[in-house]
């Protein structure tokens, strides 16, 4: 059951309504790492979950707080929408990098490009499932592998492009409402980042999941002697100065090769003779 209360988990009203801004906030929305991805993400792993309790309720807790940030930004972008004036517009179509990308365009053109007509066409000024460019969210966005050091793995990746999307919006902007309510985002960006880090050195140390995912397989069938090389398939050797080059692996199973010149494994490809039937020419029918 989920319960919904009418104050916000945070929130600052921006001091000036300005829908272009309004357009690359729906980034933190709809995109590929925004909060309704994260949010769908970590409730399907939490529903799929058949592993201890404290790892299921831990991503039902931080799926349904995700719910909470879409109606932070939601809200965020209706207040910017709301009685937006040309003025406002037509002072970030002058913005130099919108300038370049329009080619010198009226400014009027400049205003029709930079911001989104659903948000006045469909929402009636208010948010969309969709991101910046106005591409509807996607399912597929949605990793649950059932496999929890996976998932955990991708959502700090989750975790760590939303976060870093945000500080970017957060310097794009001078309305200090618009950054009070990003900063509270941006910490529990900070906050996630670091819970899936713990969960997955809880993982190994509860013994339910290791490295390489997954740690079920035996490496004994896999090709060990290609286990933990390096190829160099780049010109310059300068990648072997890394830590991925030399040493122990991170899961501490093997130690990393460095092959500056790798050979082929393989044979040239010898593809059977076509099968008449499918490869057939179909005939001119005049």
């Amino acid at each position: 059951m989920f319960y919904h209360k009418k104050r916000m988990q945070y929130f600052t009203a921006p001091e000036q309504p300005n829908a272009v801004y309004a357009k690359k906030l729906q980034e933190l929305i709809g995109g590929p790492y925004g909060e309704m991805t994260v949010m769908m993400q970590y409730l399907f792993q939490g529903w799929n979950c058949r592993g201890p309790a404290k790892y299921k309720d831990m991503m039902l807790d931080i799926g349904t707080e995700e719910i909470g940030h879409i109606e932070i930004l939601g809200t965020l972008i209706a207040h910017l929408l709301e009685k937006a004036p040309v003025s406002e517009q037509e002072a970030a179509a002058k913005d130099p990098i919108v300038e370049g990308i329009m080619g010198g365009m009226k400014a009027e053109h400049v205003i029709m490009e930079t911001m989104n007509p659903q948000h006045a066409i469909v929402s009636a000024g208010g948010a969309l499932p969709a991101d910046s460019a106005g591409y509807p969210w996607n399912g597929r966005y949605v990793t649950a592998s059932g496999n929890l050091m996976a998932d955990f793995l991708s959502n700090v990746q989750a975790e760590a492009q939303g976060r870093l999307q945000a500080v970017r919006l957060y310097e794009m902007s001078d309305d200090p409402g618009v950054k009070d309510t990003l900063s509270y985002l941006i910490a529990r960006d900070t906050m996630h980042q670091n819970q899936w880090l713990a969960a997955i050195e809880e993982l190994k140390s509860d013994g339910l999941e290791d490295l390489p995912v997954p740690s079920s397989f035996p490496q004994s069938q896999e090709k060990q002697e290609a286990s933990y090389q390096f190829w160099n398939l780049s010109e310059g050797t300068e990648s072997s100065e890394g830590r991925w080059a030399k040493g122990s692996s991170p899961d501490g199973k093997g130690q990393f090769e460095y092959v500056e010149n790798p050979e082929p494994q393989g044979t040239e490809p010898n593809l059977p003779q076509p099968n008449p039937i499918l490869h057939a020419t179909p005939k001119h029918r005049g």
